[in-house]
């Protein structure tokens, strides 16, 4: 069993990228999942679980290709948007692929994804100290 232990990113989410969100969040519900009444019309959907652990939907616009072919991703909380930038260099410069560059996402996030070795997406982020574009 390991643990980990560099204190700069924890396990925190588990997302989900979808070409239908309603359908999604329709199915998900159906295992009692709860969602705010216009979830489907959101950029970014999450469900806390017990324990603590998100489950997060992002919409995929059609005819676009899902990040990591479409499966879940993980997702890592960093301590940082520093962090997340820092991460990031340090996966992709270690030859790692790069399928989102670090951004300051709608929903207050700083974001980035990088394939694994298996092609699947994980996703680094940290909470922004502000929301892009938001009227203060």
């Amino acid at each position: 069993m390991s643990t980990q232990t560099s204190g700069r990113v924890r396990f925190d989410a588990l997302g989900i990228a979808t070409t239908d969100l309603a359908a999604s969040l329709a199915f998900y519900r159906r295992l009692g999942l709860e969602f705010p009444e216009d979830a489907e019309k959101a950029p970014h959907v999450e469900a806390v679980l017990s324990g603590g652990t998100r489950l997060m939907w992002d919409p995929v616009p059609d005819g676009e290709a899902a990040p990591g072919g479409g499966g879940p991703q993980l997702a890592f909380r960093c301590d940082s948007p520093a962090v997340v930038d820092a991460l990031y260099a340090e996966l992709t410069e270690a030859g790692h692929r790069s399928v989102t560059p670090p951004w300051d996402a709608v929903w207050g996030q700083r974001y980035a994804v990088v394939a694994d070795p298996d092609g699947n997406g994980v996703d680094l982020f940290a909470p922004l100290d502000t929301i892009p574009g938001a009227v203060g």
